[in-house]
């Protein structure tokens, strides 16, 4: 979820910084005094600066790279310095109307007259998309819908068109907020994804950025808030553990490739389940797979997460090896040192939220994704644990990917509000070093440069069956463990079995799904 996948990996949401298009224009659009009669002009210098986040600096999240001085810091009533509301364009109605005008006849022509009453409605017999999506535009400013007009940005990106998406990117600068309600907390995040969007056409945004980085202690903190806050870090370790557990409940050796290890954190509770298995644990054996480049985000690299698992397993009397193969995912040979198989062990594979990083056939001819699946089949694995983000976002055209997205981190959003208070003071902090950068990639980027590219589980389910898997039971212990779990959060989650697989949502939408095969 960049939230569940940066738990593991790395803090989701660096802070974002993006350089200007055009580096010889001295000035930025902020959200003070954007002006927009001229937003063609607007679109050569499309730069977009969020609040402060930090509870330690009151300095703006995007801005000028690496400078202060197109930081800009807003009166407020709280610790995170929302902006002043009122919209350059809503506060008078007479300007507003003016300015539609102007638009009006820039994409519609002189002679039109669409806005001819004072109400700013349409006549009845005007019945063109064109002339709906304005009327819908219309209404949904005044009333705050930032929903209405994320997607009406959206889509008039989508569509290059220029004139409208600049407009609306200066609504809502003054609509969103990261210290708001849910959508405007997300809303400056996808605001963010938009105008990276449209400055950069796609091009190595992921390169650009510059950003300053949370301290490895800080960024642990962040995401172990999230991991107590929210269950689906939790439901995703603990459905595979089961699964685990129960595959290998007669083995005495037991060898682990944890495919994206990141902190390790999965397999304590797993150490102490088998130090607690009638007759003896077994030997563990834990093969941990990660980029060597993310070591921030372990805390000091694999050989310290190997330190910290030994010591845990030494408590326990857990016979215990660790091997650390610091490489990416999508790069493992066989031949790698730690992949090989020993004379009596049994096999488990784990595919805790990474797999969505891995280039399909729709990034790359040579498909690492599948290759990868029948690379571990080739393994013989007694089960194999998947867990996943339920979004469609991997080769879905923009806008839809757009409104997927929207719905999806909608949800996530809520439930952080509900479990964290809105004056947390690492709340910020959270969403935006662990989740709004996976946000930004997702609207923002195309081709290589797009990493964060989820699939629903039937789709996944398909690539298993065609690498040569069959799926591997749920455990109705694990499950109403699950259950049991689920009662300290908010009554708003859900859990559901189906198809053979497990599911968790919010309200009615699925978020996480995990599954075994063998």
């Amino acid at each position: 979820m960049q939230a569940a996948q940066r738990l593991r990996r790395t803090g989701m949401s660096n802070v974002l910084c993006y350089p200007p298009v055009q580096k010889a224009d001295p000035y930025e659009l902020s959200y003070n005094n954007t002006n927009v009669a001229n937003p063609v002009h607007a679109s050569r210098n499309l730069y977009c600066t969020l609040e402060s986040s930090s509870v330690s600096e009151s300095r703006a999240l995007y801005g000028s790279p690496m400078s202060q001085q197109g930081s800009r810091s807003y009166p407020s009533d709280n610790n995170y310095g929302s902006p002043i509301s009122g919209s350059c364009i809503t506060d008078d109605m007479s300007s507003f109307i003016h300015k539609l005008k102007e638009l009006e006849t820039a994409m519609l022509g002189p002679d039109s007259d669409v806005l001819e009453s004072h109400d700013n409605t349409f006549p009845s017999s005007i019945a063109s998309p064109e002339i709906d999506s304005w009327r819908q535009m219309m209404e949904a400013i005044p009333r705050g819908d930032l929903k209405q007009v994320l997607i009406a940005c959206a889509k008039a990106v989508s569509d290059n068109d220029l004139l409208t998406a600049q407009w609306l990117m200066s609504e809502l600068r003054e609509m969103v907020s990261v210290s708001g309600e849910p959508i405007q907390r997300l809303g400056a995040y996808m605001l963010e994804g938009l105008v990276a969007r449209l400055a950069a056409s796609g091009s190595s945004i992921y390169k650009s950025l510059r950003c300053k980085e949370p301290t490895s202690f800080e960024l642990l903190s962040y995401m172990h808030i999230l991991y107590e806050v929210c269950p689906y870090f939790k439901f995703g370790y603990m459905s595979a553990n089961g699964a685990i557990a129960e595959a290998m409940k007669d083995e005495n050796r037991v060898h682990i490739i944890d495919f994206q290890i990141a902190q390790g954190s999965q397999w304590i509770t797993l150490i102490q389940a088998f130090a607690a298995r009638p007759g003896g644990p077994p030997h563990i054996r834990i093969t941990g797979i990660d980029d060597s480049s993310l070591s921030h985000a372990h805390g000091g690299g694999l050989s310290l997460v190997g330190k910290r698992l030994s010591k845990l397993a030494e408590s326990f009397k857990v016979p215990f090896e660790f091997h650390a193969a610091a490489i990416p995912g999508n790069d493992v040979q066989l031949e790698n040192p730690g992949i090989q198989i020993q004379p009596g062990e049994a096999l488990a594979v784990n595919f805790a939220y990474m797999l969505h990083h891995i280039p399909d056939e729709s990034v790359s001819t040579q498909n690492h994704r599948d290759e990868l699946l029948r690379l571990v089949k080739s393994l013989n694995p007694k089960v194999v644990t998947l867990v996943e983000q339920e979004s469609n976002t991997n080769t879905s055209a923009f806008f839809p990917r757009f409104l997927e997205t929207l719905d999806y981190y909608t949800a996530m959003f809520e439930s952080i509000d509900v479990t964290l208070p809105r004056d947390h003071k690492e709340r910020i902090n959270v969403e935006q070093h662990c989740l709004a950068r996976d946000v930004v990639n997702i609207v923002a980027c195309e081709g290589i440069e797009r990493v964060e590219r989820h699939e629903l589980l039937g789709k996944w389910m398909s690539r298993f069956r065609m690498a040569g898997f069959s799926p591997y039971p749920l455990s109705s212990v694990v499950n109403a463990t699950i259950k049991k779990l689920l009662e300290s959060y908010s009554e708003k989650y859900r859990l559901e079995e189906r198809n053979g697989a497990l599911y968790l949502g919010w309200m009615n939408r699925d978020l996480v799904a995990s599954c075994a095969w063998k």
